[in-house]
């Protein structure tokens, strides 16, 4: 996913400005001169990788007060703590109103894509990629995979009818591995690719006698994901390992020899990446303290 699709953005930000009741932000309102101007800049507060920034614009465009938003950075760029990712000029009452919005997308995203960059990063030189779930926050799956990709891991499926992925819960009740890719080759009319996740060696056997094109290794052991490699040979399906990877462990499996690692917590556990956002007034009064919010 190399862009956000138009549509997901405007609604992703739209809702979230509804939510913050944007239009009723009595204390802004209250408090800021309706003719007051500010200059702000938005800076990383830690090292890691920027996702995020095009609903930066996204905000400020929908709050319609001629903000202009200047992006320093480009997503997907790794940045150090204290560099400028962008610069807003325009009505004070749009900048703050906006900024808690915009901060939570960058802050959201940029956590993701720092936390899935340090996933490829420590399987560098090895021949695997790195791959995100359906872990992600509800609504926002789009922008979720997008952050991902922005650090250079890819996308497993996008949603329920982007591939077939039989789990353990539709195999005990389909009557095993075999049954259940037989069931699912009977109406497989599209030729849909067909993924297995498999949680012992025997059921990897199994799979790999139904020809499927994908099997997932749940929680195997490193031991087990290595036999089950060499059992699959050059000429078989594509193996993804899954279950409980961390940093910590990601190296060991990707050395087994497995095609792909999907890794959950990417989406689900990313820790938000710290910014903030400095406000200057430039007018009426001219001058000021910078203002931190974030």
């Amino acid at each position: 996913m190399n862009e956000i699709d138009t549509q997901v953005r405007e609604s992703a930000v739209r809702t979230a400005l509804a939510e913050d009741c944007a239009g009723d932000d009595v204390t802004t309102l209250w408090a800021v001169p309706a003719d007051a101007r500010a200059h702000a800049r938005i800076l990383a507060r830690q090292d890691g990788v920027v996702a995020g920034l095009p609903l930066l614009g996204e905000v400020y465009r929908q709050l319609g007060h001629d903000v202009e938003v200047s992006v320093r950075v480009k997503d997907g760029e790794r940045v150090q703590a204290g560099q400028s990712l962008a610069e807003l000029t325009g009505p004070s009452r749009a900048i703050i109103t906006g900024e808690r919005t915009a901060l939570n997308f960058l802050q959201r995203m940029s956590g993701i894509a720092t936390h899935a960059a340090a996933f490829v990063d420590a399987v560098a030189g090895l021949s695997v990629r790195i791959l995100d779930t359906r872990k992600t926050a509800p609504g926002l799956r789009a922008l979720d995979k997008y952050a991902v990709a922005t650090a250079g891991a890819s996308n497993h499926r996008l949603d329920l009818a982007a591939m077939v992925l039989l789990k353990e819960n539709h195999i005990a009740v389909a009557g095993g591995v075999g049954a259940a890719v037989a069931a699912i080759r009977a109406r497989n009319a599209a030729g849909i690719a067909v993924e297995v996740e498999v949680e012992s060696v025997a059921q990897a056997a199994e799979a790999l006698r139904t020809g499927v094109e994908w099997i997932m290794l749940d929680n195997l052991s490193v031991e087990d994901m290595r036999h089950i490699v060499t059992l699959r040979g050059s000429d078989g399906p594509r193996l993804e390992a899954s279950g409980s990877i961390t940093l910590d462990t990601v190296r060991a499996v990707a050395e087994t020899g497995v095609d792909a690692i999907s890794v959950g917590a990417i989406t689900h556990s990313a820790p938000a990446f710290d910014l903030t956002l400095l406000l200057t007034p430039t007018a009426p009064a001219g001058g000021g303290h910078p203002a931190r919010f974030g």
